[in-house]
């Protein structure tokens, strides 16, 4: 029998370069579905949570809402009596009653925290005296099993990015916000054609000189497990109107068309032949690859079709070259597996003895190819801790602590195949929730840890993380970010922003009178960020009362404010405008980038580099959430 040979050999990127430039990769669009029916599905937008979680400052145990300073040196020994309030609160009740000094309010798990109060005696650590005072056995530290409102997500806060594939891990975040409808991306229809007159399907007779067909049901599946919608057409013997009119139907019902066999060009091969006379046709036939050389790339106008060669190897080999990488673009799914590695804890942590715990982690790669382990924090109440995590490290029931540096086992949470592209360890923005958002959007896995300025300066001289956002005040010259930098380090500039004080409309007096009356209550930062920093210079000596109320974001900053558990904070005008605050500018602060010098040109922070740069539409989209551009000299300086 005569052969064809083939036209023309390609290099493996030659040959999806071509094939690229005709077909359509872009996602086949957008369709809002039920939380209960988006499992498994591809986020299509990113997702801004519309209330703070916890909606309210929430008590983690059954006991006492108490004022902490007032439980300060109880012990057994010497314990502390405490006057019982009325009001007893239960779950789903506001409370109308105030935690003056020395008193305490009975409270039960998940009940809104009263104002006054800022930490929880569990029960079993309290007694009732014969004069119904309480008695308090041991001592607590403001924001004990409390947690704060807006700690996990504040409202505005970007909770899920797009080109998410949603697990359990983010729909419980989802049902956690109330979306009742979700925007995703449109499953790609695949349409699967196994062709030859070799060809039987599972169930049917055989005979020599005749095959199972794998490649059907192989392609179906790893279709499948990419997220798109396998539509299995049938097999089809080599008869020429038949498979004329099967690729007729497959190009009208499906987004991609894959068919297998007949690629080497054989006189009794059909399927080139068909696909040849499609518009623009045939792009590639044959590539410089083993297994996987007959593969046939082509298109009708600019939708994808395939020949995959016959032999199983072969076919699956190309698929996973050529076509998966098509089909996650079209999907927006990245491929996945489960894995355990080894990693060194990041910190120094405590553990409860007799209990075995699962500490939820984040990995980081090290300057030495090493992977940090960061513990994520945020308590047992947290969803967003759980759906960030890589993984989880089991520490043993007789582990009391585990220093820093200790070597552990992670067990990965899914099936990611790789550490994040980007790791960004430091003061969290919602121009950073901008930023890593377009990263994503490049096909970028971003991985955020906030743990302040400080934090990610440390993370940084160590090696853990490509970048670490900053907003560092320096005292002695009036600078940000630039005299914290050390050898090894560069600065990257990202953006000004307000910082500033913020109370409810009602409240109209200036920064000096709020901070000097007494009467009213704050909301501090956590001690390391750079808030922290502009904060004690305002106070001076001064110590209001919530001096001690230390929640870690500027949006759990302003959700105390607007619930009225605080009458003034500090946070950024974008946040403040946000939650409808009235905001009086304090600082114009430079929030900036300390860049490890290694790391420097790797693609991602070079993505990042090139979205700051000035003409950048990024950067456009950050000037409108009111983000100014850095200047180039410190106008403090």
């Amino acid at each position: 029998m005569k052969q064809q040979q083939f036209l023309e050999v390609l290099d493996r990127d030659e040959a999806e370069r071509r094939w690229r430039a005709v077909v359509d990769a872009s996602p086949t669009g957008v369709e809002q579905v039920p939380l209960a029916d988006s499992h498994g599905r591809v986020l299509a937008d990113d997702i801004r949570s519309e209330v703070d979680v916890p909606g309210f400052d929430r008590s983690n145990m059954d006991g006492f809402a108490v004022r902490a300073a007032d439980t300060y040196g109880a012990s057994e020994e010497e314990p502390v009596y405490l006057a019982l309030n009325s009001e007893t609160i239960p779950t789903g009740i506001a409370p109308q009653q105030e935690v003056a000094t020395g008193t305490a309010t009975t409270i039960a798990t998940g009940g809104m925290l009263p104002r006054g109060a800022d930490a929880v005696v569990p029960v079993e650590h309290t007694d009732i005296a014969d004069d119904g005072r309480l008695i308090v056995r041991h001592a607590r530290v403001p924001g004990g099993a409390v947690s704060f409102a807006g700690t996990d997500m504040g409202q505005g806060e970007t909770v899920l990015f797009s080109g998410t594939r949603l697990t359990s891990r983010e729909t419980g975040v989802l049902a956690a916000i109330g979306c009742e409808r979700i925007p995703v991306v449109c499953r790609p229809v695949v349409a699967i054609l196994s062709t030859g007159d070799e060809i039987v399907q599972p169930g049917e007779a055989m005979r020599p000189g005749l095959v199972f067909d794998s490649n059907g049901r192989i392609l179906a599946d790893a279709v499948l497990e990419l997220g798109c919608e396998p539509r299995f057409m049938g097999a089809f013997r080599d008869d020429e109107t038949a498979l004329r009119t099967a690729l007729d139907r497959a190009l009208e019902e499906a987004d991609v068309v894959l068919l297998s066999g007949g690629t080497s060009k054989g006189e009794g091969d059909l399927n080139a032949r068909v696909v040849a006379d499609l518009e623009p046709g045939i792009v590639v036939h044959g590539v410089a690859l083993k297994p996987g050389k007959p593969i046939c790339l082509a298109s009708q106008g600019t939708k994808p079709v395939v020949i995959l060669p016959g032999f199983p190897t072969s076919a699956v080999f190309t698929f996973h070259e050529f076509v998966a990488p098509l089909l996650r673009s079209m999907a927006g799914l990245a491929a996945e597996q489960r894995e355990v590695v080894p990693a060194r804890l990041a910190v120094g942590l405590q553990s409860e003895r007799g209990r075995l715990e699962y500490l939820l982690v984040g990995l980081v790669e090290r300057e030495d190819g090493a992977l940090a382990a960061w513990p994520m924090g945020k308590g047992s109440g947290s969803v967003t801790s759980f759906s960030r995590a890589d993984g989880f490290v089991r520490i043993g029931r007789n582990t009391e602590q585990v220093d820093a540096d200790a070597a552990v086992e992670v067990t990965r949470i899914g099936q990611t195949t790789a550490v994040a592209d980007l790791v960004v360890i430091g003061s969290h923005c919602a121009g950073l929730d901008t930023l890593a958002s377009a990263l994503a959007r490049e096909g970028f896995r971003v991985k955020v840890v906030a743990v302040g300025s400080q934090g990610g300066l440390q993370a940084a001289l160590r090696g853990e993380c490509d970048v670490a956002p900053m907003h560092l005040l320096d005292a002695a010259s009036d600078r940000y970010n630039s005299p914290f930098l050390s050898d090894g380090l560069r600065l990257l500039p990202g953006y000004r922003r307000m910082q500033g004080v913020v109370t409810r409309t009602d409240e109209t007096r200036d920064v000096e009178a709020l901070v000097a009356d007494e009467a009213l209550r704050m909301v501090n930062r956590n001690r390391g960020a750079g808030t922290r920093i502009l904060i004690d210079g305002l106070l001076g000596n001064r110590r209001p009362p919530g001096f001690a109320y230390e929640p870690r974001s500027h949006y759990a900053v302003a959700a105390a404010v607007a619930q009225k558990r605080a009458d003034w904070g500090v946070t950024i005008e974008t946040v403040a405008n946000e939650k409808g605050l009235r905001f009086r500018p304090l600082r114009d602060e430079h929030y900036d980038f300390a860049v490890p010098e290694g790391r420097w040109d790797r693609p991602a922070v070079v993505a990042l580099r090139r979205m700051l740069e000035l003409d950048h539409p990024v950067r456009e989209r950050l000037r409108r959430q009111g983000f100014r551009d850095p200047v180039t000299e410190d106008p403090a300086s």
